[in-house]
């Protein structure tokens, strides 16, 4: 079966070392945290999709598009770090996150390490244009958590509102990717553009999935079973069917999110009322239509193994269990 790395296998081996080797330090404590943080690595989705659309123009892959791919990771990892202690969690991809093990000082200290990283190796080689994708993306990203927690509070979200939030938080983020891919390479502007909006579409589509994955019986997810909820995020399967309810049964529906999201069982009960709303089936709706504007977007490049592994992509995105 055809898998959407098959094409950047080699370019990936070549990464995963020339990562490790960014992850270095002469002070001891930063050097233990830094080796734990590359033994649980992710699953290489943001690298994979800056050397995919670095193929995808059919310019020559170089030693900038490697860089590129390790900006785009050293950034990535910061900012989980960080939003792990926004977030207060103890678990980050099944082990035990950074702040869990060193405290929020030492999780706080080891985000900004990385994102130096990031400055000092994008301006030693005048990789300027790729820092501007990257800088971009941290940019939205602080903006989308802000605007978030504004809104956790008074449990306010709109549709319009989460679909700002979520562009913000996760899809700017896969679209530095793709543009740092398309720009690394030498790639003209209309090429460059084509793919940024690509990742923007797949990043709404990935985080919509997210959330739908809140809703699963079982929890393969890495992360608490109606967490979302307990947190007082409104995701968008909760965004609609208070849009469905009633005045009374949304005023209801809302009291659970914030007096009862400790308590299990009206948790569970909110989840089925979302499900029998239509809010999960909407959700899966909104996800495909993203997948869908995101693969629309490839047609802007003639057909080659990266395009097909993109498209491969988009599907894995939509179907991923976790």
């Amino acid at each position: 079966m055809k898998h959407y790395t098959d094409p950047i296998q080699a370019d990936l081996q070549a990464f995963e070392s020339h990562f490790k080797s960014t992850l270095r330090s002469p002070i001891p404590l930063l050097d233990v945290i830094l080796r734990y943080l590359v033994k649980r690595k992710g699953k290489q989705l943001r690298p994979a999709l800056v050397f995919l659309t670095a193929r995808l123009t059919g310019l020559p892959i170089t030693e900038r598009t490697h860089r590129g791919a390790a900006l785009v990771e050293l950034m990535h990892t910061a900012t989980l770090i960080h939003d792990d202690v926004v977030d207060d969690s103890p678990v980050r991809r099944g082990f035990f996150s950074i702040n869990a093990l060193w405290k929020n000082k030492g999780a706080v200290l080891v985000g900004d390490y990385l994102l130096s990283r990031v400055l000092l190796l994008a301006v030693e080689h005048q990789d300027h244009d790729l820092l501007y994708h990257v800088s971009t993306s941290v940019k939205a990203m602080s903006e989308g958590e802000l605007l978030q927690l504004e809104k956790a509070r008074r449990l306010d979200i709109v549709e319009s509102v989460y679909y700002e939030i979520i562009e913000k938080k996760t899809a700017s983020l896969m679209a530095s990717c793709c543009g740092v891919g398309a720009a690394s390479t030498g790639a003209d502007a209309a090429a460059v553009e084509a793919v940024r909006r690509f990742g923007l579409a797949l990043g709404m589509a990935f985080q919509i999935r997210d959330d739908l994955l809140d809703y699963r019986q079982y929890d393969q997810t890495g992360k608490p079973h109606g967490i979302d909820i307990k947190e007082h995020k409104m995701t968008l399967p909760l965004i609609y069917a208070l849009q469905q309810a009633d005045p009374a049964e949304c005023k209801s529906m809302i009291r659970t999110v914030k007096k009862d999201a400790d308590r299990p069982d009206r948790v569970q009960a909110l989840m089925d009322r979302v499900v029998a709303l239509g809010g999960v089936a909407y959700a899966e709706a909104t996800m495909h239509r993203y997948k869908e504007e995101a693969v629309e977007h490839l047609n802007h490049f003639p057909d080659s193994d990266a395009k097909e592994a993109l498209r491969l992509l988009a599907e894995f995105v939509v179907a991923r269990k976790k």
